[in-house]
């Protein structure tokens, strides 16, 4: 059976690339109307117009040993998309992120003639750099967020386009709350990571830190629920808090921009955090063999991508047994007292849209994409 230029595999593999797949998809079906789309995503990709095989939050997870907990679902859910790919033979393939998942996968699609787009790199610039070698054989064009990435991958005989990043247009200008005067408790955004087990391992911690800046502040805590993420997930570390926890489900750039500072997991959020130039702190924990794995292999001097954008440390980054409530609540209370640091951290954060490049990278993703599709021959 011939492979159709309408039909296209896409496989998010978690929230952002849900939500970053769901605006190029929209994109592309502006340039390819007929386009039809199935694959492995969230809400976001569900309400784009895609078709789901599978959701994208039964197999996100950060960490090796967390990791095994899904290893069965992820090989169910790897099957079961190829199985749909020889059913309904697909031309072109999108696959966001989520490397140990997708690179596997984009071996398979290419074995089947399937070309395949890789939107959304994976930072094998900072870890596990041999994963080159794959992406060099099995992906046909990268679509890569920062400038940087594109050079490294042309050294290396990958074909990468930047894009851009889409977050400058998902994430509006809008007022910030140290803008105006203080009146009453500072407001504190908890972001603790849209993976289940990102979640489990950082938001008690971040509460303990919230309940012991409120010793020395008043405080009204606004904790920042991914989309995709069950309620049982915050339902327990909520009930044990001290203090009254406001949970938000929409609104939450303007939920973030009306926070007098974040505690934000390490990941993208930092970068939505950062473009709205709310002060925060990272925090960050995995499990004990994790943590000792990274710091053998990680070879870049940040884990937050703001201070990897901007190649600097402007905003605080707790890591692991640093990670602990009373230095939370320390970092953070310094920081909301401190005048002359919260005001250059804005400063600094006021660069990153700049930083990212231009607005409209879903577009450019779309084009590329579109021309992959139509440039298919049997």
């Amino acid at each position: 059976m011939a492979m159709r230029r309408d039909r296209l595999l896409m496989v998010a593999g978690e929230v952002s690339g849900d939500l970053h797949g769901a605006r190029l998809l929209v994109e592309l079906r502006s340039l390819q109307p007929e386009l039809e789309c199935f694959g492995l995503g969230g809400s976001h990709l569900r309400e784009a117009g895609m078709r789901l095989v599978g959701e994208s939050s039964e197999i996100s997870v950060v960490g090796l040993t967390e990791a095994l907990h899904v290893l069965r679902r992820a090989r169910e859910l790897f099957h079961r998309l190829l199985e749909e790919v020889d059913r309904l033979r697909p031309a072109t393939a999108v696959l966001i992120d989520s490397p140990d998942f997708n690179l596997r996968l984009a071996r398979a699609l290419w074995k089947r003639g399937v070309r395949v787009v890789y939107y959304i790199s994976p930072q094998v610039w900072a870890w596990r750099s041999g994963r080159v070698r794959q992406i060099a054989r099995y992906v046909d064009r990268m679509l890569v967020l920062f400038g940087f990435e594109a050079e490294w991958y042309r050294q290396r005989g990958v074909e990468a386009v930047h894009v851009g990043h889409p977050l400058v247009d998902e994430v509006p200008r809008m007022p910030q709350i140290w803008d105006l005067p203080v009146r009453g408790p500072h407001v504190i955004a908890l972001l603790p990571g849209s993976r289940r087990s990102e979640v489990v391992a950082l938001l008690p911690v971040q509460l303990a830190a919230a309940e012991r800046l409120a010793e020395r502040i008043p405080v009204e805590l606004r904790l920042i629920q991914a989309p995709d993420l069950p309620d049982s997930v915050v339902a327990e570390a909520v009930e044990r808090c001290s203090l009254s926890v406001r949970i938000v489900r929409k609104h939450r750039m303007r939920e973030i921009a009306g926070s007098h500072l974040a505690l934000c997991a390490s990941g993208t959020a930092t970068l939505e955090v950062g473009l709205l130039r709310t002060p925060m702190v990272v925090v960050y924990r995995v499990k004990r063999w994790t943590y000792w794995l990274g710091r053998w292999v990680v070879r870049v001097p940040y884990i937050s991508l703001v201070n990897l954008v901007l190649g600097e440390e402007v905003v605080p980054e707790l890591i692991q047994h640093d990670a602990s409530a009373e230095n939370i609540a320390r970092v953070a209370g310094e920081l909301i007292e401190d005048e002359a640091a919260r005001n250059q951290m804005r400063s600094r954060l006021a660069q990153l849209r700049a930083a990212l490049g231009e607005p409209g990278a879903s577009g450019r993703a779309a084009r590329e994409t579109a021309a992959i599709i139509q440039g298919f021959r049997p």
